[in-house]
């Protein structure tokens, strides 16, 4: 069979993982902008193995950024396993609402692999979801009341947005969009939904992007990178990332998640009118 992968070059390289990093926790799908700047600027898709990799970058950031939060939270549960009369705590309720709520999204990725590379990286689902899935940010903020506090979350409040997570797998939608609009649908404060939503993403994208090391080494669904490349990227994620999860906390504090409608509506616009016009290819 011949090797129809590429080998990436540098200025794609700084360029995707800006892009991963400034959007990986915004409510505006990383992996469907990926894809975008991707086809747009180069042409082909690099491919969902090195998004995931690059993933990793992201993900440390929010390892680090709550620290103290998922030491409170490892420590509290393995307390609660071996300690009955430690498991009222919400640190060890939580542990198991992480566990419990990445099983859905763990599942479907594993089994559902090859679908969500091949079939759902197509430009016009892409498009599609980032204009539709905005109105389900905008319903949610509009019927959710946002009364509940960090300490009200529970099993079910978890199994719903890990449900919502899955629909991550659909570039477009954006996992922090899905987990979010499920937890104010839940009428979790806006603040609670969006710091739950990062910790129940720790999980999964660290297991996606360890799962992909082999294969963004030696692509079948795109463009090759270095291991140099795939460093640098992933450095590059890393800061940006820490400081987009810094302003999305502060901000959604204080505004509305509808507020991302405004950017993702008319990206889809563009990119359905650039597919149209074939100035690029889905």
């Amino acid at each position: 069979m011949t090797d129809t992968t590429m080998g990436m070059d540098w200025l794609q390289t700084i360029v995707l993982s800006v892009v991963q990093g400034l959007t990986e926790f915004l409510p505006v799908s990383s992996s469907g902008h990926l894809r975008i700047v991707s086809e747009l600027f180069w042409g082909r898709d690099a491919g969902a193995s090195f998004t995931a990799v690059v993933q990793l970058g992201t993900e440390l950031a929010v390892l680090v950024f709550f620290a103290r939060d998922i030491w409170n939270i490892i420590t509290g549960w393995f307390a609660g396993v071996f300690h009955r009369e430690r498991r009222g705590t919400l640190d060890y309720r939580m542990g198991w609402m992480v566990i419990v709520a990445t099983i859905p999204v763990g599942l479907i990725g594993f089994f559902a692999k090859d679908i969500i590379r091949d079939n759902l990286r197509n430009l016009w689902i892409t498009a599609t979801v980032l204009i539709l899935f905005s109105f389900v940010f905008i319903w949610a903020e509009k019927v959710g009341t946002r009364t509940r506090t960090y300490g009200k979350l529970t099993m079910k409040d978890a199994v719903l947005m890990g449900l919502a997570q899955c629909l991550s797998l659909i570039p477009g939608v954006s996992r922090s969009g899905a987990t979010v609009s499920a937890g104010l649908f839940l009428n979790l404060d806006r603040e609670v939904a969006t710091r739950f939503s990062f910790l129940l993403a720790i999980p999964a994208v660290l297991a996606s992007g360890l799962f992909s090391l082999d294969d963004a080494f030696n692509p079948t669904d795109g463009q090759s990178a270095t291991g140099l490349q795939l460093l640098v990227g992933t450095g590059i994620a890393f800061i940006l990332g820490y400081i987009s999860i810094a302003w999305l906390l502060k901000f959604v504090s204080h505004h509305s998640f509808a507020w991302f409608a405004v950017w993702r509506i008319p990206v889809g616009v563009l990119v359905m009118v650039l597919l149209a016009t074939g100035v690029i290819t889905a």
